[in-house]
């Protein structure tokens, strides 16, 4: 049996695309990926549907989990980081949301993702099915 997890998504605007991840039917982070932009590659949301993630070791980033499947992009992964302008078109993983300056986010992401891996530990995979935000077309 395939691990499930859900990425709920409650708002997007051009601060970004913010949602919660969902794991045994409880939300246990938040997330924050770009705003829309069409899927874009590094610029855009993943658009809903459900996707299947590997654990991968990213140079940049070390373990963690790629988003497979999305067209036409790839190196879609979860990560640390704090705006919209950190995602490059990943999912930041946060504790809470919050302003960085000016700018709004997700913070203690480093204890986020850490909680994510824990809860990954022996996963090669998991399927993950993203929602789209109220009144996405």
């Amino acid at each position: 049996m395939t691990d499930k997890f859900e990425l709920i998504r409650l708002e997007s605007n051009e601060a970004g695309t913010f949602g919660a991840l969902c794991h045994g039917g409880q939300v246990f982070c938040l997330t924050l990926e770009p705003p829309d932009r069409n899927n874009a590659p590094d610029i855009s949301c993943i658009p809903a549907g459900r996707y299947n993630c590997r654990r991968v070791r990213s140079p940049r980033f070390g373990p963690t989990f790629e988003v497979t499947g999305v067209p036409g992009r790839t190196h879609i992964l979860f990560h640390q980081g704090n705006v919209a302008a950190d995602t490059n078109g990943c999912v930041l993983l946060g504790s809470r949301y919050g302003a960085l300056g000016r700018v709004r986010g997700v913070l203690d992401s480093g204890a986020a993702f850490g909680a994510f891996m824990a809860r990954c530990d022996g996963l090669d995979g998991f399927e993950l099915t993203i929602s789209r935000t109220q009144g996405e077309g």
